[in-house]
């Protein structure tokens, strides 16, 4: 990967901000969606993104990179893969994330915690309660995009490739579901009721 590999011409060559009529995991609706899978899915773009994310943690000492199954599973393997560390992924298991599939943090192990995109933080923030419970130590949070606005929850150091604002409506009030544009919920191309 080219030491030119940039986040903002990635994700413009890789379609990832889609527009439209969005149902956000919020229940928010918004005109525009970042879909980082669009470019996570090639490995010459993922393994770019997960170089730059070293990059900015390239002070702390990490021992084990983990990431929030699903969307956070291939930028926390690229960003190990940079830094030369193991990769683990949290999954949901009845409501809560877990470490599955033989897993396990040792305690004291530095932690790193990366995700594809940051709205509210909460997935990648069960993840960090998740590891502090094991006894982990975490030394940072990571994401490709920061789309909080800085509002999330994190009390640990938290670094982003790209910060993007996308604007969001409550249901009630969408300017778009009044034009009548027909809704989507991300990763489905089928419309849902308003």
């Amino acid at each position: 990967m080219s030491q030119e590999w940039k986040v903002t011409e990635a994700i413009r060559r890789t379609g990832v901000l889609k527009e439209g009529h969005f149902v956000l995991s919020s229940g928010r609706h918004s005109g525009q969606y970042m879909q980082c899978a669009q470019m996570l899915q090639h490995p010459e773009e993922a393994g770019g993104a997960g170089q730059a994310l070293a990059r900015l943690f390239h002070d702390q000492q990490v021992d084990v990179v983990v990431g929030p199954a699903l969307g956070g599973v291939i930028i926390a393997h690229e960003t190990a893969r940079a830094l030369g560390v193991r990769c683990l992924f949290a999954e949901r298991k009845e409501g809560s994330m877990t470490l599955r599939r033989g897993f396990a943090i040792e305690p004291g192990e530095k932690v790193l915690a990366i995700e594809d995109v940051v709205t509210t933080g909460g997935s990648v923030q069960e993840v960090v309660d998740l590891v502090e419970k094991l006894g982990g130590e975490v030394v940072g949070i990571g994401s490709v995009v920061d789309r909080s606005g800085g509002n999330h929850c994190f009390r640990h150091p938290y670094k982003a490739l790209l910060a993007h604002t996308i604007q969001s409506y409550d249901p009630k009030d969408c300017p778009l579901c009044k034009q009548g544009l027909p809704v989507e919920k991300p990763g489905s191309r089928q419309s849902v009721k308003k």
